[in-house]
């Protein structure tokens, strides 16, 4: 349990999100809807598309609470020294200061990993690779499937329902 509450902001954001790290951190507080709970990103560093990405119940709620206590003359949502976003490394300090309260940290799991397991998630609830890939901001589709990671089950529950379509299938060419 991540007790700041900037932290638990930040965290949600990237495992709710998607977002990249630098994306989260240079997010400006005019970028986030919270009433229609989205949050717009221009085009960034790794590719020339911006894109819109959606806010889930819990990020809303660590987002509002973070909101309400952060200083509200400050531009970006995660702030640093002056009018500035908080540094990369700050970040992934961070990111390692939960990690490690969680006794993980010989894992050895980066920041991205968050992003990785947003997009496994998503797949393995059944949202299609298409949709997915444009909340990542993949511009190629090879990109988001070496993301998102199927599991077992999911693996599974696929085959046993593609299966009874077939064997229906199957038996209908055949008894005829």
């Amino acid at each position: 349990m991540i007790d700041d509450i900037r932290g638990r902001a930040l965290i949600l954001l990237l495992l709710r999100t998607g977002m990249r790290s630098g994306e989260a951190l240079g997010l400006r507080v005019s970028d986030v809807d919270l009433r229609e709970r989205k949050v717009h990103l221009s085009q960034g560093k790794k590719n020339s598309m911006g894109r819109v990405v959606y806010l889930s119940d819990d990020g809303v709620s660590a987002l509002k609470l973070w909101l309400r206590q952060r200083d509200p003359n400050q531009e970006f949502v995660f702030y640093g020294q002056g009018n500035k976003p908080v540094s990369y490394s700050t970040g992934r300090g961070r990111f390692v200061k939960y990690i490690q309260k969680a006794g993980l940290a010989e894992k050895g799991y980066p920041v991205h990993c968050l992003r990785h397991t947003f997009a496994s998630e998503l797949l393995n609830a059944g949202m299609r690779l298409e949709c997915l890939q444009q909340l990542l901001g993949h511009q190629d589709i090879e990109v988001t499937r070496r993301y998102a990671r199927l599991t077992d089950t999911t693996r599974e529950e696929e085959y046993f329902r593609a299966m009874a379509s077939a064997v229906q299938i199957k038996t209908f060419c055949w008894v005829r």
